[in-house]
C-alpha cells in the first residue's frame, strides 16, 4: 500500500514433520485453471490446499535488482530459511535493456537455486507503462480509464507495445518453465487501489486475461500458478469483487496487507470471494501476530515486503514467527503430486536387481527415484557384480499435458519400455549408448502402468529413459512423475 510505495521509492525450526491429510480435498478440486498445468505446478497448488486452515508458509521478498539479499539475510538473522522467496521482474530504475535482461537472469538463476533446494516461487510483475521508461515514475503514473482502454484493444499501438513487453518477460518465464520450476505468478497487484497505472479501471479483468491468454495459449508458461491480490479494501481500495477476474483464470487469491490492519473482515471477504480456493497474504510489511493467524486460519502463506523485514519487524517478533509450530520453512512444502491412493505418497519406481540377463536370479529389491544411470564398469549395487546382470523396474506415470509423448531411452546394452501395457520400445539386444524412441498418447493426470527392462551384457554399462511432448522439453522422466504401486 502507500508505505510499501513509500520503502520502493526509498530504495523457520520447530514444524510438523508431515502435512495432515484433508480427505476432501480432491485432485479435481484442487486442479490449476489451466487445464494443462505442470505436474510441478499441481503439486504446488495441491499442497497449498491441504496446508489451508493449519500452516502458514513464511514468505521473503527481494528487489530485481538484488534478488537475493534479504532472503540472505533472514536466513543469517534466523537460521531459516523462508518458504517462498518473492522475486521481481518488473524494471523500475531507468536501467538500459542489457542491464535488465542481466537482473532478470540473476532472478532467474536464483529462483533455479530456490527451486532446488526444496523452496516456493512467488513472481510480481511491476510493469511500467509499456513502451516508456522503466520507471517507477511510469509505474505509477495515473492514467485515464480511455487511456488504458488502448492498451487492452487488439490492434492499437499501445496493444502492440503490451504485448511485446510480455513477449519480453516470458522469455525468463520460459527458462524456468524449462528448469522444471513452478511460479507463484503475481502480475498487477493492487489493481483496486489508484496508485499504479492498471488500478481502479472498469475493465482490469481485460487486462488480466490478455496476459493470461497470452502466456498459457502462445508461450505455454504451464508452470505458472496465477496469483490475483488485490490491496485490502481500506479507505483507499476498491471492494475485492470490483477487479476479481474470474474463478476460471485465478488459483490463489492474495490481499496485501500494511500497517497491521490484519482485519476480521479483510479476511472474511477474500475468503467467500475464494469459495474454496487458496486465499494468502500477498505482501505485508508487519508479520501477523499468533492471534491474528489464529483467527484467519486459511491464509496458506505470507510474503514480507524487502526491507519491511526489519523496518516493521522486531528481531523478536521475527524469531518468533519463524520457530513457530505454525510456519513453513523452504523444504517442508512437498513438491510433489500425489495420486490417488499413492500408498504414502510415495515417488519413484521398484528396482529389481538381478544377477543374470534373464531375470531368474533376484539379488535385491530397492527403491530408485528415477531412470538415469550411467554405471561404467561398476556393479549397480553391492548385491550385484559388475557385468551380466539385469534390472527391471516397475510403477505408474503420470503425465501432465494430454498430448502425444515420445519415450526415449539411451543404453548399453538392451532395454524395452512398456507404457500403459504398450511396448514403445523394444531394443533387446547388445548395444552401446545408442537412443531409441517410440510414442503414446497420454492423458494429463491420468496415471498409467510402467515397466523398463534393462539387462548388461559385459562391461560398459548404462540406463537413461527420458520423455518430451510439444508442450514439454525433453528430459529424464523426473522422481516427480513417476509412483510406486500400491
Amino acid at each position: 500500500m502507500i508505505r510499501k510505495v513509500i520503502s520502493i521509492l526509498l530504495l523457520f525450526t520447530l514444524v510438523a514433520p508431515h502435512f495432515p491429510a484433508f480427505p476432501n480435498i480432491s485432485l479435481a478440486s484442487s486442479a490449476p485453471v489451466n487445464p494443462v498445468a505442470s505436474t510441478e505446478a499441481k503439486a504446488v497448488l495441491q499442497n497449498l490446499y491441504e496446508i489451508s486452515g493449519t500452516k502458514i508458509i513464511s514468505g521473503q521478498h527481494d528487489y530485481l535488482e538484488s534478488p537475493d539479499e534479504l532472503n540472505n539475510k533472514l536466513k543469517k538473522q534466523t537460521g531459516k530459511h523462508a518458504g517462498i522467496h518473492g522475486y521481481e521482474l518488473g524494471a523500475i530504475m531507468n536501467q538500459s535493456s542489457s542491464e535488465v535482461a542481466s537482473q532478470r537472469q540473476k532472478v532467474v538463476n536464483s529462483a533455479i537455486a530456490w527451486h532446488k533446494a526444496g523452496g516456493l516461487v512467488t513472481i510480481t510483475y511491476h510493469e511500467s507503462i509499456p513502451g516508456e521508461c522503466r520507471c517507477w515514475s511510469n509505474v505509477q503514473k495515473e492514467m485515464s480509464q480511455s487511456e488504458f482502454d488502448k492498451y487492452v484493444t487488439p490492434g492499437t499501438t499501445e496493444y502492440n507495445k503490451l504485448i511485446a513487453d510480455l513477449d519480453e518477460v516470458a522469455v525468463y518465464l520460459t527458462k524456468l518453465k524449462d528448469a522444471g520450476v513452478p511460479v507463484l505468478w503475481r502480475p498487477y497487484h493492487e489493481m483496486n487501489g489508484g496508485w499504479f497505472w492498471w488500478g481502479k479501471k472498469n475493465n482490469f479483468p481485460a487486462l488480466w486475461n490478455i496476459m493470461y491468454d497470452r502466456y498459457v495459449e502462445v508461450h505455454k508458461l504451464n508452470n505458472l500458478l496465477w496469483v490475483w491480490s488485490p490491496n485490502a479494501p481500506t479507505e483507499w481500495a476498491d471492494p475485492y469483487t470490483l477487479t476479481y477476474p474470474s474463478p476460471d483464470k485465478v488459483d490463489v487469491l492474495a490481499v496485501d496487507i500494511y500497517g497491521n490492519d490484519y482485519r476480521q473482515e479483510y479476511y472474511d471477504k477474500i475468503v467467500e470471494l475464494a469459495n474454496g480456493k487458496p486465499v494468502a497474504i500477498g505482501e505485508n510489511g508487519e508479520i501477523p501476530d499468533a492471534a491474528v493467524l489464529e483467527n484467519q486460519p486459511k491464509w496458506a502463506y505470507m510474503m514480507v515486503w524487502g526491507k519491511m523485514l526489519n523496518e516493521k519487524n522486531t528481531a523478536e517478533k521475527i524469531h518468533s514467527f519463524y520457530t513457530s509450530p505454525r510456519s513453513i520453512k523452504r523444504g517442508t512444502v512437498p513438491l510433489t503430486l500425489r495420486m490417488p491412493g499413492k500408498a504414502a505418497g510415495k515417488n519413484g519406481l521398484v528396482a529389481e536387481y538381478y544377477g543374470n540377463k534373464d531375470f531368474s536370479d533376484l539379488k535385491e529389491v530397492r527403491e530408485d527415484s528415477n531412470i538415469d544411470f550411467n554405471w561404467r564398469q561398476s556393479a549397480p549395487t553391492a548385491a550385484v557384480q559388475a557385468g551380466a546382470f539385469s534390472v527391471r523396474w516397475t510403477g505408474r506415470l503420470w503425465p501432465s499435458y494430454t498430448e502425444t509423448y515420445t519415450i526415449s531411452s539411451l543404453s548399453d546394452d538392451g532395454i524395452r519400455i512398456w507404457v500403459d501395457g504398450q511396448l514403445v520400445i523394444d531394443s533387446w539386444f547388445n548395444q552401446s549408448w545408442v537412443e531409441r524412441t517410440g510414442t503414446i498418447s497420454l492423458t494429463a493426470g491420468k496415471p498409467v502402468e510402467f515397466k523398463v527392462e534393462y539387462y548388461n551384457d559385459t562391461a560398459g554399462a548404462a540406463a537413461k529413459v527420458m520423455w518430451a511432448s510439444p508442450s514439454h522439453t525433453k528430459e529424464i522422466i523426473p522422481e516427480s512423475a513417476l509412483f510406486i504401486p500400491k
